[in-house]
């Protein structure tokens, strides 16, 4: 299926400049929420203790900080409402050092008189296992991007690696932000996303760099910013679909998959958008800055057939006994 007929050529490269200035500013702009604001880690990497209590009816928030407060273990527990108005979230800060206490059973025998309501689940991360969690999700992400680097060396050349990871940079710098600016809480969901996100914007980058590389070998231009205008005009199609669909999906997550799955579908959301813009408008663009030079690279790909071609001849000739 095609949504668009290669009658024309997008002029992507002719708005390169502005998307710079766009991308340069998010950038900055996420730099600046993650020095100032920070992040808001959740119990997996800050370690700490959840409980979550669902009533029957609305929860009674003020009634149940106030039971709390009465306690030295929840004093200074903090209660926010977990995706309606009948169930609620209990943070805490320290977990139980003893696994004979029970945390969920002290939170219901706090919470007596105020309506009739279960425990739901119990969480608790020590704050060593938190410090852990933190550092190898970071070690993940370091890692992740520089087998990509490699991989895209090996792949295509120096210029498409460092402008694929760029890009990619790109989308997991705004996704933090975002993430930040929201006060979404940061735990191994969120985690696994930035990780799916690099995937994608990767898997979006890669599909592009292909089209500019035959472009660059089929196209009768010699001028780079007219080879990727044709070049990604001919992928409007596929990532139109990609795109589209991959949203749609995770929008319905978003929605209606509760708020479990809320910080991960957010984070989606912000990559599949941010990682599409990317792959068109930054990795592109990024060569066109770093000087890709198409004759050089033609009488480099003329030069490597030519030397392909002699190979094989002399195979040939060797296996007739004529050399």
């Amino acid at each position: 299926m095609e949504f668009f007929k290669y009658t024309r050529t997008f002029n992507f490269m002719g708005s390169s400049k502005i998307a710079m200035v766009l991308s340069v500013v998010m950038v900055l702009a996420s730099l600046a929420l993650l020095l100032t604001k920070g992040l808001n880690y959740g119990v997996d990497f800050a370690g700490g203790t959840i409980v979550q209590v669902k009533y029957v009816g609305d929860a009674p928030i003020d009634t149940m900080r106030a039971k709390l407060k009465t306690t030295s273990l929840f004093h200074d527990a903090t209660i926010t409402e977990f995706g309606s108005p009948d169930e609620v979230i209990i943070r805490l800060k320290t977990s139980s050092k003893s696994v004979s206490n029970d945390i969920g059973d002290q939170a219901r025998e706090v919470l007596q008189g105020t309506g009739d309501f279960e425990i739901r689940r119990v969480d608790m991360v020590g704050p060593k296992v938190g410090n852990e969690l933190k550092e190898k999700g970071i070690m993940s992400m370091v890692l992740a991007i520089a087998g990509i680097l490699i991989y895209v060396a090996f792949r295509f050349e120096w210029r498409f690696a460092v402008a694929s990871v760029i890009a990619l940079v790109h989308d997991v710098t705004i996704a933090l932000g975002m993430i930040s600016l929201f006060s979404i809480d940061v735990n191994l969901d969120v985690l696994a996303a930035l990780l799916t996100i690099l995937g994608y914007s990767l898997n979006d980058t890669i599909i592009v760099f292909d089209r500019i590389r035959e472009g660059i070998t089929d196209s009768k231009s010699t001028v780079l910013g007219e080879v990727i205008n044709e070049s990604v005009t001919k992928t409007l199609s596929r990532t139109t679909l990609t795109s589209l669909t991959t949203f749609f999906v995770v929008l319905t997550l978003f929605m209606f998959g509760g708020e479990i799955i809320h910080a991960f579908a957010f984070t989606m959301l912000v990559g599949v958008v941010v990682g599409t813009y990317s792959s068109i408008f930054v990795a592109s663009p990024v060569l066109m800055l770093f000087g890709f030079d198409i004759k050089r690279y033609r009488k480099r790909l003329a030069e490597k057939a030519k030397l392909a071609a002699e190979k094989e001849k002399m195979r040939a000739q060797y296996e007739q006994g004529t050399v």
